[in-house]
Order: C-alpha cells, then structure tokens, then sequence
C-alpha cells in the first residue's frame, strides 16, 4: 500500500477502521443523499457484506413495504465509475417497489465500499463483487435463495454478464446499456483502435505511469467527465455531461462526476478475456438498450456471441429464454435514470424477473 502522497491524493477516499478480526468496518452516511427521490413504498436501510479478497462492500437494501416471507432478489450495480447513490440505487428502488427485495452495491475501490487504494477497477474483482452479493441475499431471512438475480448498468452489464457466466445461482441477469469493458480498452470506442500498435501504445504509457505512481507514493488520476464541457465534444459525451455533472445525476462520491479513475486504474482490462462463456449461460438474460445508445453495438454483439445468431440490427429478439430489448430513442445515459421519456421499462423488467425467478 502506498502512503503519504495517498491520503492527499484521494479526497474522497471512504473512512475505514479495522476491527479486531481484521475485516472492514465502514462509516456510512445514514443520511439520504440519492440524486433520485425516497420512495415511501420500500423500506430502505444501509448494509455491508465482504467479499472473497476480504473486500467489505456498501450497500442500500430496499424492501418492499409489509412484505411478508421470503422474496425474489436482486443485486444491482453500475454504471462503471458511478455510486449507489445514483443510477443502481434509483433501479433497485423501483424494483422494491415491484415486490423485489433489492440490493445496490458500491463496487470494491469506490464509493463507501473498501479496499486499497482508492479508485481502481478489476475484472476478477468486480465480478466476484456480484457474486459477494449472491452470497450475502441468499444468507438473509426474508431472500428465497431460489430465486435470486442480479442487474448491471452500462460497463457494469457486461460484468453482470460474466458473473451469470461463472455462477448458475444467478436465475435471471438483466444488462441494461451494456459496455464491454474490455473490448472498449482493448479496441478504443467503435473499435477504431483495435489494432496491435494502438494496444502496445497504451501499454507503454500505462507502465510509464505505474513508476510515475511509484516514485511519488500516488496515483494520479484520470479525470472524470470533462468539464468544462467543449462545445465540439463527441455527442455522447454531452450525453454523459448532461447526466454526471448536472443536478440531475451528480454526486460527490462519484468517480465520474469527479475526478475519475485512477491512470492506471483499469490497466487489468487491456488484458481481460470477457465473456468468452457467455453461450454457455443456462439461465435467462435481458439485455436491454436504447436505439440511439452510441453503446448499442456492446449489446446487441453480446447478443448474438450468447445465443450464437445473428439477429436483425436495431431490433428486438428473442432466441429462447435470451432476450435483446431495444428501446426506441432512447440514447446510453435515457437508460440511467429514464430521461424525460421515462425510457427504463421497469414494468417489463417485473415480468421478465417474474416469469424467470419462480
């Protein structure tokens, strides 16, 4: 672990205390600090649970209000470098208000979670976060452990992909807006980097920044969503603006709405082989987009790679319990939050959870 230069470097960095047993222990904000309203449907409360790397993770639990028995479950988190408090957060609320129990999560590294240092990004790591989360529902009094599945929003739908992959306890996974993390790492956006050269270019600079990082005992960050905002800026990055850097969407807590990841913090991905068994996921997904999603390409190829077809472009499918829900003029970050259009189908997501957590 690095010191010194570290506390300075990492403003926002979580309060953690070590227990006796060696396992986490989290200050959390009691107060409610959501950019979305509380809904007086749901019982809500704060909880922690760790993972296999000994990670504790923070968490939002919503119940829906006078349920009795054990409930149908649901982990969710994301998008990637986003908070709880944020879009997972407005999703698992709205699913509690369904008649799930929900569970939003801050990933290892961010948010209140723990671990050291401080804003970084793993694809091992993040995936057994999901499954950490599986481990903590099914243990609880009121969660069938039958019935439990998972969300995943925007680079955090791929993750939820992977997780379904490697764990047949999650009954149902829906991907919303979906990036894959490691294709955009690895190819650049559109895949206009997708080639050797580019690959090894990026290679160098992040081993430059690693000794960087070394020798000054911190890590520099990357930045989050440009701000200022430049007026020639790609579309979807005012998108993404519109949405981080606004009252509608901003948080303190966020790495994007701040200062982002660390340089060097998502250097794992340039190497990660994603999804490669996602076809072999016996349970069912929803992968659910926006047709004017610059991402829209992430989903509908993790599409046809899961249910190897080829489905029409731009158009929803279905190939057996495998669903490609497109959402017409919805953009990427519509499906953060709805937009004004109110663009999440959260009433198709309460039946395709019904139909698949049974």
């Amino acid at each position: 672990m690095l010191a010194g230069g570290m506390l300075a470097a990492c403003a926002q960095k979580t309060e953690i205390k070590e227990t006796e047993d060696m396992k986490q222990e989290l200050v959390l904000t009691e107060t409610w600090d959501k950019v979305f309203p509380q809904s007086d449907k749901v019982d809500h409360k704060k909880v922690t649970f760790h993972n296999r790397f000994g990670i504790t993770l923070a968490a939002d639990m919503y119940i829906p209000k006078g349920a009795e028995g054990k409930l149908a479950a649901l982990a969710v988190s994301g998008p990637f470098g986003a908070v709880k408090e944020q879009s997972s957060g407005l999703y698992a609320q709205t699913m509690a208000e369904h008649g799930f129990l929900t569970l939003a999560f801050d990933p290892s590294y961010t948010g209140e979670s723990g671990g050291e240092p401080r804003y970084v990004a793993s694809p091992d790591i993040n995936t057994e976060d999901f499954l950490a989360a599986v481990d903590f529902l099914s243990l609880q009094d009121n969660v069938d452990p039958e019935r439990i599945g998972i969300i995943g929003i925007c680079g955090w739908g791929g993750i939820a992909l992977n997780a379904a992959a490697l764990d047949p306890r999650i009954k149902a996974t829906v991907a919303s807006t979906m990036y894959d993390m490691s294709r955009v790492t690895q190819n650049g956006y559109f895949d206009s980097a997708d080639s050797k050269e580019a690959r090894t270019e990026a290679r160098k600079a992040l081993a430059a920044q690693r000794l960087i990082d070394y020798k000054n005992g911190s890590y520099e960050r990357a930045g989050g969503v440009v701000d200022p905002l430049p007026d020639d800026g790609p579309w979807f990055v005012k998108q993404y603006y519109a949405y981080y850097k606004t009252p509608r969407g901003y948080h303190a807590r966020s790495l994007n709405s701040n200062e982002g990841w660390n340089k060097t913090g998502t250097q794992s991905w340039l190497n990660a082989g994603f999804l490669k068994y996602t076809n072999e996921i016996d349970n069912a997904v929803m992968i659910m987009h926006g047709d004017q999603a610059h991402s829209l390409y992430f989903g509908e190829d993790a599409f046809d790679n899961m249910t190897g077809t080829k489905h029409e472009k731009g158009k929803s499918t279905q190939v057996g319990n495998k669903e490609l829900l497109i959402i017409p003029g919805a953009t990427h970050c519509d499906l953060y939050d709805g937009g004004e259009n109110h663009y999440i189908l959260f009433d198709k997501l309460e039946a395709f959870f019904r139909a698949n957590l049974k």
